[in-house]
């Protein structure tokens, strides 16, 4: 079964992770045949290992980690990898992948741009 963790970096204030939530609700109500789970970087539960032994109880056997994410900062470049590599030797009957960044995506950016059309 395949599944989805959204991974955002955390904050000290709880209204940082709204945004997140209701990015889950909106994967969930387009796509409800496709787990998904919210991680965070620090600061904010549940952890990356803590999404993938949720879904993995779920009967997860394949995980698409998405960086919600504006760009490939060091976070990414240096943590993520620690941890991916974490849960991997965790569970390594789950294939475990990720994608870029999302705000590296053309989409994304365009989508930026277009955000800012509407309100010039």
């Amino acid at each position: 079964m395949k599944a989805l963790i959204l991974f955002g970096h955390g904050a000290r204030d709880i209204r940082w992770r709204e945004p997140f939530d209701r990015l889950k609700v909106l994967w969930t109500e387009q796509n409800p045949g496709t787990l998904v789970e919210l991680a965070f970087l620090e600061m904010m539960q549940p952890s990356l290992e803590d999404a993938v032994a949720t879904l993995s109880q779920q009967g997860a056997d394949s995980i698409m980690i998405v960086p919600v994410f504006f760009g490939q900062g060091g976070h990414l470049r240096n943590d993520f990898p620690i941890l991916l590599d974490a849960c991997q030797q965790k569970y390594p009957q789950i294939q475990l992948s990720a994608t870029p960044a999302v705000g590296e995506d053309e989409t994304i950016l365009q989508a930026i741009v277009e955000f800012g059309i509407k309100r010039l």
